[in-house]
């Protein structure tokens, strides 16, 4: 899981404001932190298949914003992208 403090954290670098929670590039870092975790838990747990489920339902989550930043602005995705190390 994911702590106030580092989603506090994530909210301030991404969004506009502290209260700015909506927007695309601060729920992809949200769902990037949640995957590098569930990924690690992962590694320790490899029978844990409901783990897995979720984790690829936040990966498709995650990929669906990206492609619709691509649609709509695609300096902003270039920019999320490169900031947080994701590939396509």
């Amino acid at each position: 899981m994911i702590s106030k403090e580092q989603k506090a954290e994530l909210i301030k670098q991404f969004g506009k404001n502290e209260q700015d929670t909506g927007t695309s590039e601060v729920q992809i870092a949200i769902f990037s932190t949640r995957i590098r975790a569930l990924t690690e838990h992962l590694k320790s747990n490899p029978t844990d298949h409901a783990t897995r489920r979720g984790l690829l339902k936040l990966v498709g989550k995650r990929r669906r914003l990206l492609n619709y930043l691509i649609e709509t602005d695609i300096e902003r995705y270039r920019a999320i992208t490169r900031e947080l190390g994701i590939r396509k």
